[in-house]
């Protein structure tokens, strides 16, 4: 069995509760009754995010909701019984809990399968406590304790993806031949999945589209050279849409304004026909829907799980707002004009577009940025801070908003354990500083790495946003740009699956890239004579650097040299610039007798050699995203993320120090005579089952 072999069981899980109750009691009845009903809709999307994950997830889930059911939730009587020993129901206990936090059998962060550490026998013995379960359990049997496959990715030998379902193995080549025929048709890829199905003399592809209705006929095109045939299936997660238009209904009717009527009317629109073109409108109505007492974000939101990248999990968050903690970013989004124009692209030589250069846009419109309590999120991952829409064009249309998602971010400063890539001395400070400047590190990207930038594009035949006979001056060649986005093409469609890490990559290197800045920091309250000293929140954020993207590493395939999570290819690119282009800045201490990597950082460098080396590698990606050079952008950052030589030794000993991944426990809200109930449960593995058991979906 090779290293990439062995069974990524679950370790211990730490568990978070994401607190709300202060938040919640703030609200009005109308409010509540809002709130309530959009967090059932989020919560009935549950399924639909299990089917997006594995074909077994949807068994796997409920055989843990049924098994609470036979033993009434009092989990010690399976020991009583003698079903299974103390340590048994332990291991399987962490099992589920870190299973439900995910949100299926693939970690959210990282996208590696996990299984449970306990035996196929004793999975056994707990199926026979009832027919039920023994039913349950014998369709997932096999795959809940098997690997291959070790991670998602393209349909494989060591990988899978339920985004291409079925049992005929669909290639890189005919997805990204059908999704361009879907883009030629004007049919969005969010919301669907491609199922390659066996026909005589050439293949069909079905493109399963997400909607309540059903056509009476599939679409059918016949790809370009005759390579098959694409089928436009729609249907694909109906029930769970037809509940969640339910709640969406019902929260309409204690909407706060016009814009919040509108938007969920648009989403069950485009939930009940399969239209992103009606999805998009309610984007576009949503953005105007500022500062709201209860925020939600709803659809097929982030493509990151898709090997491809474009396809996207559904996502449904309400969350309440928190003034007092609001009013600290707005202190930053006032002043955002001053500090973008300290970007590299925005260097001061040019005077063009108010110091701001040509590759940023004319006007900043300051967006809505909040700071929010998550009341309901059914994801896979738990974001700490989220910059919607992702629809660039939408965004420079109508803006965009910013969410910090303030008790998800608390975690960070709850870890009891300390770092073990920070050297003894300095792991306590390192602790002490990391929440803060994580804290303040999410706000930048959120707000000025995902909100700056200004493509270049062709709108029509002789319609561009820029002087095509006069291009704007390309600061890494000093010659005029020679590509932008032609008409009809999207950053995500030209860069394919680079698209979202490159922009993530491009957002964490905005936030770095600016906290050494003192009147920035001085703005977030640190300066040479605060508790926290700004220099210190610095030199945290670079040894952060550091740590992110060693951990990076646990999430890089070796089987198939592929990267399972947009954000660790990043942070590992990152930490690559620091190491070939800081000059010393930030090294790694390595010694493979004791499997010891420790980050070093001289803070004696940081502004000589450390934010060079970031505003270079800043600069090139947000030349190739603004100008659509894909092939330049491929050539650079495969090569900085690339995995080899004593990288591998890095990554052995980083899998071996993994640390386990955060779960989290949520609440639920209940109706009880028209009077919303809030119930909050402990930070337990019990506690995580039994939230998820009492919202019945």
């Amino acid at each position: 069995m090779t290293e990439e072999k062995k069974p990524n069981t679950v370790p211990p899980p730490p568990i978070h509760q994401l607190g709300i109750q202060k938040a919640f009691d703030a609200l009005s009845q109308p409010e509540k009754l809002y709130a309530h009903h959009m967090s059932r809709a989020a919560w009935r999307g549950t399924r639909i995010i299990l089917r997006q994950v594995s074909p077994e997830s949807i068994g796997i889930f409920d055989f843990i909701v049924e098994l609470h059911a036979c033993c009434a939730g009092n989990w010690n009587r399976l020991i009583g019984d003698a079903v299974i020993t103390s340590t048994e129901l332990t291991a399987f206990l962490e099992y589920a809990a870190t299973f439900l936090s995910n949100v299926g059998n693939y970690y959210g962060s990282g996208d590696q399968k996990f299984i449970p550490n306990i035996s196929p026998q004793c999975l056994k013995k707990l199926a026979a406590t009832t027919p039920k379960l023994k039913k349950l359990y014998d369709d997932i049997a096999e795959p809940i304790l098997s690997t291959p496959p070790f991670s998602l990715g393209y349909p494989g030998d060591f990988s899978q993806s339920a985004y291409y379902p079925g049992p005929c193995i669909i290639s890189a080549d005919e997805i990204a031949l059908v999704s361009q025929a879907l883009e030629d048709c004007s049919i969005f890829p969010e919301n669907t999945r491609i199922r390659k199905v066996k026909s005589i003399g050439f293949p069909v592809f079905e493109v399963l589209q997400a909607s309540i209705e059903k056509d009476v006929t599939a679409q059918e095109f016949v790809l370009p050279d005759s390579k098959g045939v694409m089928r436009i299936i729609r249907q694909d997660h109906s029930e769970e849409l037809v509940q969640i238009c339910i709640s969406l209904a019902e929260a309409s009717k204690y909407a706060a304004n016009d814009n919040q009527k509108t938007f969920i009317s648009q989403y069950i629109e485009s939930f009940r026909t399969g239209s992103l073109h009606a999805y998009r409108n309610s984007q576009r109505t949503w953005i105007n829907d500022e500062t709201p007492q209860v925020e939600n974000i709803f659809g097929f939101v982030e493509p990151y799980r898709d090997p491809y990248g474009t396809r996207a999990e559904f996502e449904g968050l309400v969350a309440l707002a928190d003034a007092e903690e609001t009013k600290a970013l707005k202190s930053l989004v006032d002043h955002s004009a001053t500090f973008i124009r300290r970007l590299p692209w925005a260097d001061g030589t040019s005077t063009e577009n108010e110091n701001k250069g040509p590759f940023e846009k004319a006007l900043f419109e300051p967006p809505d940025f909040t700071s929010i309590h998550a009341l309901a999120y059914c994801s896979s991952i738990i974001f700490p801070g989220i910059n919607l829409p992702n629809y660039n064009d939408i965004r420079d249309e109508c803006g965009f908003k910013n969410v910090i998602i303030s008790n998800r971010m608390s975690a960070e400063s709850n870890k009891a354990d300390l770092c073990p890539f920070i050297d003894g001395p300095e792991a306590e400070t390192f602790q002490k500083h990391k929440y803060p400047a994580y804290y303040w590190w999410v706000v930048l990207h959120e707000l000025l790495g995902h909100g700056t930038g200004k493509m270049m594009v062709q709108k029509g035949e002789d319609e561009y946003n820029f002087d095509v006979n006069n291009p704007p001056i390309d600061p890494l060649t000093g010659k005029p740009i020679k590509s932008w986005y032609r008409p009809g093409q999207t950053w995500t469609g030209q860069f394919g699956e680079l698209a979202t890490t490159v922009d993530e990559c491009r957002a964490e290197l905005v936030g770095a890239y600016l906290m050494d800045d003192q009147e920035l920091l001085s703005l977030f309250g640190f300066t040479g004579e605060s508790e926290i000293l700004a220099g210190d929140i610095t030199y945290n954020l670079y040894l952060q650097l550091g740590v992110d993207g060693l951990r990076g590493l646990q999430n890089y395939n070796i089987d198939s040299c592929t990267w399972g999570q947009a954000h660790s290819r990043a942070h590992f690119a990152m930490l690559k610039c620091l190491l070939r282009d800081g000059g010393g800045c930030v090294t790694i201490e390595h010694d493979s007798s004791k499997q010891m990597l420790i980050v070093r950082v001289d803070r004696s460098m940081l502004v000589t050699h450390g934010k060079p080396a970031l505003g270079r590698m800043l600069l090139r990606l947000h030349m190739y995203r603004c100008t659509a050079d894909v092939q330049a952008c491929r050539s650079y950052y495969e090569e900085l993320s690339r995995v080899d030589g004593i990288y591998l030794e890095w990554r052995k000993i980083v899998i071996a120090k993994n640390q386990p991944k955060w779960v989290f426990v949520q609440a639920n809200t209940f109706l009880e005579r028209e009077e919303v109930k809030l119930k909050e449960y402990e930070p337990t593995k019990e506690g995580v089952i039994q939230s998820w058991v009492e919202r019945q979906v």
